[in-house]
């Protein structure tokens, strides 16, 4: 008898520690770039709420979706880029949002929603915005820089720093020749190809994240960067100058979103509310140094922080602007042109 109830009260307590039936577990899985949502902003969400916040990383927007793909419900939440969304989307690897628990939702600046990637914001909630700039130091540099052209030129020869990400960087090079950055005509990517391959005698460093580190120390005279490097550069070295292409921008929202098979979409909505709200948001903004797509936090953020170049984009160069589109298999030929170029 003292057996059959010390095992009945085991079970009890092992029943109390599970939660009940229906209930999720307070946990959120993020998926995204290393840093990519600050420790301050998680664990004033975790101190708030209770809720446990899990953070994995991946390298860039294919190796992600790969992983989406053929994850078994480990992620909660992912933050990634509007063409992978895209992608992610149409492959039915995205849960619709709940928009009446996103009370928060209407903090965003309306020119941000309902694009290519989501045209109604069914599944995604903007969290970041940018372009590529040229940014490099006039005392190192001979003339004014205006043009991706420009980077072809001899004084840059083993002196650049260019992206490392193949659709952000053969776009460049077929906007430099007057095509779409998501061009499926072969003879166009062959002539891009072409002028590409000439350009590799100028780059000393291919990065992803920090591309500022590189020419900070000056180890390059230039470099081809996104948004938030743009930024951190300028804010170490005042005297370097941003430039917005004369081909056009290059426009990029990343987004967050709930995959398919979220062991914890309730939690992970709960978090989404929470970044949109005007004081976190801002101190997102200044963290991350990307365009806030947040009209709510604008008065937040400091008049110092919206100052910087790379954050005010032209409004005459916004109408020439291209995102990245998902091109579905296609990609591979990016991919394979890229993987060439820095085999060279």
């Amino acid at each position: 008898m003292k057996k059959l109830t010390a095992l009945l009260l085991s079970l009890a307590l092992l029943l109390l520690a599970v939660p009940a039936l229906g209930e999720e577990e307070k946990v959120v899985n993020i998926f995204t770039w290393a840093d990519y949502i600050d420790s301050e902003t998680l664990d004033g969400f975790e101190k708030e709420t209770g809720i446990k916040v899990n953070f994995y990383n991946f390298e860039d927007n294919e190796s992600m979706l790969l992983k989406l793909q053929n994850s078994a419900g480990e992620y909660d939440l992912v933050l990634t880029s509007d063409y992978t969304l895209s992608a992610a989307r149409k492959l039915g690897l995205l849960l619709p949002l709940e928009r009446e628990k996103l009370t928060n939702f209407t903090n965003i600046n309306e020119k941000y929603l309902n694009q290519f990637f989501d045209p109604e914001n069914v599944y995604s909630v903007p969290y970041a915005v940018g372009v590529p700039t040229i940014v490099y130091d006039p005392s190192t540099v001979t003339g004014d820089l205006s043009s991706l052209n420009d980077l072809w030129d001899e004084q840059f020869t083993d002196a650049l720093c260019i992206i490392d990400d193949a659709r952000v960087m053969i776009g460049a090079v077929l906007k430099t020749m007057g095509y779409s950055y998501n061009t499926t005509d072969d003879a166009q990517l062959a002539e891009v190809k072409e002028k590409l391959f000439k350009l590799r005698k100028n780059v000393r460093i291919m990065d992803y994240n920090n591309q500022q580190f590189y020419l900070l120390s000056g180890e390059v005279k230039a470099a081809y960067m996104f948004t938030p490097a743009a930024v951190l550069a300028q804010m170490e070295n005042p005297n370097l100058k941003v430039v917005f292409v004369s081909e056009g921008l290059g426009y990029g929202i990343d987004s967050l979103c709930i995959p398919a098979n979220a062991k914890h979409p309730e939690c992970a909505t709960e978090l989404i509310n929470y970044i949109l709200r005007p004081e976190v948001a801002a101190h997102i903004a200044e963290y991350q140094c990307y365009v806030n797509p947040n009209k709510a936090a604008e008065p937040l953020i400091s008049e110092d922080y919206k100052d910087y170049t790379a954050l005010n984009l032209p409004e005459e160069l916004l109408a020439t602007s291209e995102f990245i589109q998902d091109l579905g298999d296609y990609e591979a030929v990016y991919q394979q042109i890229w993987e060439e170029f820095k085999l060279q």
